[in-house]
């Protein structure tokens, strides 16, 4: 709704309260205190600055911030005083990038030092909607590198640090955004999912993702691993966030630059996730409970991930719910993963983004001359992948093979939802508890049904593990909904709808410190910890 002029010129006739608390804030609460001149855009993004330069040090999850901002929020306070201002459905949005999307204003490094000085001379399409939408992109998060695992390690940003518990990894690939997001750093952020990447850190950050359906949103100006299953989406703390980020990320529509956005239905074009969003019911709906998708076996790392799962069906089915189980063999994440297309598709891609004209800075032309610049961090358990993918391609004759399996997996979800009349899939996003740092990979991870089947997924917070000295309020544990491609309406309704259930989601105890709103009159500079990298990540070796 658009706010009254009068109101907001009464608003700016007297100074502002500075009372904004970027603390937990979502878009409603901030559009809230800028409108009602609680706040002013300015305090607002300076807010979310002065927590990163205060807490950052907790988390190490942020690259870079975009020295532009204080001057966007600035511009948007003079419009707002003056009766002019234009009221998107994101002014005055703090936003994070994860750093694989293309900036014109900011290095788009995907973590990579030898990309440090990569500069795009365009938006990314997805970047230019938040704008567009009035949203101001306060920097780049930090990711595992190239976005190719889960532990979120780089060679130029570092380890990023669980929030919830300063031994363990964030997830990832997007655990930045994840772990920024979670301190809030910002009001939402931004990741890619070629896996598990948006929802690994959602699950292990106590946050809500959308991984939509492929094709969805533009993937063009994403530094990109598979052309088959990237995808791009938002991470927030609510599923409010998400819906009206996923809207805006959406409005790019048909993009030639990216041909799958040609599969998106004349009826779901343009469609506003947030409106209606409260309107369903969790009675009736009929959940598959993917039981391939658990390690049954007790443990401290598996047994709270299996109480999480009973405890949220039994409040399903409290709620008029019904849990189907569902044990056909296919649902084995193990056995999925073979079809996995990264291995034939990186080089392909990833040397198509680093020739592109718009592409300017210092920068490799191809993957593997990246890879022979001694510039980057490969954990080892990706050796044999990165090196078969630098002479593969989708000539390979087992390419093909590959695909026939992907059409056969996606026909057979079809009908597991067609023969069991179900409205998603429900299962835990990782079998066990985020990994340590130093783990050899973020295993036990279940992203790659959906990566494969284009399908769209919501992950929701569902609990903690019991607390424990390096995690004084456990560890966060989430759940993945699967629905069939294109109904991100409906999975985002049953993530509201789980989330009026109870709040599940935890702020960490570090981050609730009140941090005093420094008066900017320049965007601070942040230098993230590369000399943080654990041992078992050795530097510049692609040989064990």
């Amino acid at each position: 709704m658009r706010p009254s002029p009068l109101l907001c010129l009464a608003a700016f006739a007297r100074n502002s309260l500075a009372t904004f608390d970027p603390r937990e804030a979502t878009i409603a609460s901030t559009h809230h205190d800028v409108y009602t001149g609680l706040a002013t855009c300015k305090e607002v993004v300076a807010s979310f600055l002065s927590r990163i330069e205060k807490l950052e040090n907790h988390t190490n999850a942020i690259i870079a911030l975009n020295p532009a901002a204080l001057g966007l929020a600035d511009d948007f306070d003079e419009k707002l005083a003056a009766g002019n201002a234009t009221y998107g459905p994101l002014s005055c949005i703090p936003v994070l990038l994860k750093d694989n999307y293309d900036t014109a204003s900011i290095a788009t490094t995907g973590g990579n030092l030898d990309l440090a000085k990569s500069q795009p001379s365009v938006d990314a399409p997805a970047v230019t909607a938040l704008k567009k939408a009035g949203a101001i992109i306060l920097g780049k998060a930090n990711l595992h590198e190239l976005a190719l695992e889960g532990l979120s390690v780089s060679s130029l940003g570092g380890q990023t640090i669980n929030p919830y518990d300063y031994t363990r990894t964030p997830g990832g690939s997007s655990g930045g955004t994840g772990a920024a997001i979670a301190a809030s750093f910002a009001v939402f952020g931004t990741g890619s999912d070629t896996v598990n990447s948006l929802r690994s850190p959602a699950s292990a950050n106590s946050l809500f993702s959308c991984r939509p359906t492929r094709g969805l949103i533009s993937r063009a100006g994403i530094i990109p691993i598979s052309y088959t299953q990237d995808v791009i989406g938002p991470i927030a703390r609510s599923v409010g966030d998400v819906a009206t980020a996923l809207t805006v990320m959406a409005s790019v529509g048909y993009d030639a630059s990216d041909n799958a956005t040609s599969l998106v239905p004349a009826g779901i074009e343009g469609t506003d996730y947030a409106l209606g969003l409260s309107a369903g019911s969790l009675k009736g709906v009929r959940f598959g409970l993917l039981e391939g998708f658990f390690n049954r076996t007790a443990s401290n790392e598996t047994t709270p991930v299996n109480q999480a799962m009973a405890n949220i069906t039994a409040k399903l089915r409290r709620a008029g719910a019904t849990i189907v189980p569902i044990t056909d063999s296919l649902y084995n994440a193990t056995a999925i993963i073979k079809l996995d297309t990264q291995r034939y598709e990186y080089r392909e891609e990833m040397n198509a983004y680093l020739q592109r004209s718009s592409l300017g800075g210092e920068h490799p032309d191809t993957v593997n001359e990246l890879y022979t610049s001694k510039k980057f961090v490969v954990i080892p358990s990706q050796y044999e992948y990165v090196n078969t993918a630098l002479v593969s391609s989708t000539g390979n004759a087992t390419y093909n093979t590959i695909q026939a399996g992907i059409q056969n997996l996606t026909l057979a979800v079809q009908r597991t939802f067609t023969s069991h009349d179900l409205d998603a899939m429900i299962y835990p996003e990782q079998k066990n508890l985020v990994v340590p740092i130093g783990s050899a990979s973020q295993s036990g991870r279940n992203g790659i049904l959906a990566a494969l089947t284009g399908t769209p997924v919501v992950t929701v917070p569902i609990g903690f593990s019991p607390a424990t000295a390096t995690a004084p309020r456990g560890i966060p544990i989430g759940m993945e909904i699967l629905g069939r491609s294109w109904t991100e309406a409906l999975l985002l309704q049953i993530a509201w709808q789980i989330e009026q259930l109870g709040r599940v989601r935890r702020i960490p105890e570090w981050a609730e410190e009140v941090v005093e709103i420094k008066a900017y009159e320049a965007v601070p500079s942040v230098t993230p910890n590369s000399g943080n990298i654990n041992a078992a990540y050795p530097l510049e070796t692609l040989a064990a």
